[in-house]
């Protein structure tokens, strides 16, 4: 019987071949934790009486959720975990820099990888063809501090998307679809396994997309094979050396099969309080909408904003609505400055924010207030998830934002494009 795609990368790190449900001890080969859950693991370390970690150059502390800091308790937490990093010669990715889904998908992920993130998005690194996952942090402080993890070997649901996407959707509208297919917690500690000619075609912008709200349906992992839309990235990232091709066996045992026909698909929203609660933009009726956000590790991607870019371009946004702009991370700031897209948003009037997560876990620089609606393109929705908890907050693609943005309503983007 052949393998899938985590029972592959699993079984190399395991030293031996693995089948699904079986309990094993991984070797990670990459390990980081944010701001906000850092502190935590490196107490944790402490605690546990370590005094050095596993791998330092693979070992990585991101200051990006509140980045730069609000409130002065976070900035201790910035120094706590400076001083951590520089006493045991741990990587250190400071305010500014990024997210840390979208920087290591830059500049460290490679396919095959065992990644372990004391972030629940982590599984981002899962459309370069890496196990990728996140969890808590004292699981992450066992990752650091011995170089491997324990997991329980994922069953895989093979999801098989076909035909052409039409104009206007996108691999936000493919994953949005899957989780209302198959609930918030339709893929509970499973692999989500992507394939059929739609995802070969897909940009990598897409696949991060795709695999960064895996976690949505509660998968523990979503995977691609790595191809050439992969060694295109890494080429881009002038990492093509890190490149290798990962593929399931074509007998590969599935627990079962979902099927989406792309030609079917429409641009979807996601409806307060639930990502699964799940509408269609001919469904949504009028909403109108006080913020538009744009970024997070979900679609903070040059991509993205070219995407929302090309809407924007020659329009203004609604004087009624505020439209905040945070790319993923520096790299695609300057890309984006270099290339004029910034210059299209903030022209059209929008806010442009430094690299991080932004106001997508309600801490600062764009956090609602009570009754106030938002039309994000981040991964969650939930209940006081951007400030108030008498907010609410709708989901959708860059394209859906920026024709958002324009009417001050949810809006269709097809008709813009």
């Amino acid at each position: 019987m052949g393998l899938t795609l985590a029972e592959k990368i699993l079984g190399e790190h395991a030293g031996k071949e693995v089948r699904a449900g079986e309990i094993i001890v991984v070797r990670v080969d990459l390990a980081y934790t944010q701001d906000g859950t850092g502190p935590l693991a490196v107490r944790k370390i402490q605690e546990m009486g370590f005094r050095e970690v596993s791998n330092p150059k693979k070992t990585i502390f991101f200051l990006d959720h509140a980045a730069p800091s609000p409130k002065f308790e976070l900035s201790n937490d910035h120094t706590f975990l400076r001083e951590f990093a520089e006493r045991t010669g741990s990587q250190i990715s400071d305010v500014g820099y990024g997210i840390s889904h979208q920087v290591v998908a830059e500049k460290e992920v490679r396919p095959g990888d065992v990644v372990i993130g004391a972030d629940s998005h982590t599984c981002t690194g899962g459309a370069l063809g890496a196990f990728a996952t996140g969890v808590g942090s004292t699981d992450a402080a066992v990752a650091i501090a011995l170089g491997k993890v324990w997991l329980r070997v994922p069953e895989t649901i093979r999801v098989v998307v076909e035909g052409q996407l039409p104009i206007g959707v996108y691999g936000k509208d493919i994953i949005l679809y899957l989780i209302g297919k198959i609930g918030a917690a339709g893929a509970t500690y499973k692999a989500l396994e992507f394939t059929g000619d739609t995802i070969e075609k897909l940009e990598m912008a897409g696949r991060m997309t795709i695999a960064n709200m895996a976690v949505e349906a509660g998968a523990k992992v979503g995977l691609f094979p790595s191809d050439e839309i992969t060694l295109n990235w890494l080429e881009r990232m002038k990492r093509s050396q890190d490149f290798k091709r990962i593929h399931p066996d074509p007998e590969a045992a599935y627990e079962h099969t979902v099927r989406i026909n792309a030609k079917d698909l429409k641009p979807l929203i996601a409806c307060p309080h639930q990502v699964d609660n799940i509408k269609t933009i001919d469904e949504i009726g009028e909403v109108k909408v006080d913020q538009v956000y744009l970024g997070t590790s979900c679609n903070g991607r040059l991509e993205d904003l070219h995407t929302a870019a090309n809407i924007l371009k020659g329009r203004r946004i609604h004087p009624k609505t505020r439209m905040v702009v945070t790319p993923g991370s520096r790299q695609v700031n300057l890309e984006a400055l270099k290339d004029g897209t910034m210059e299209i948003l903030i022209e059209s009037g929008a806010l442009a924010m430094p690299p991080g997560c932004g106001a997508c876990v309600g801490l600062h620089e764009g956090v609602l207030g009570d009754g106030e609606v938002c039309l994000a393109t981040q991964p969650r929705n939930f209940k006081g998830r951007m400030g108030s908890p008498l907010s609410f907050i709708y989901l959708g693609s860059p394209a859906v934002a920026a024709a958002t943005a324009i009417e001050g309503k949810i809006a269709d983007p097809r008709k813009y494009l």
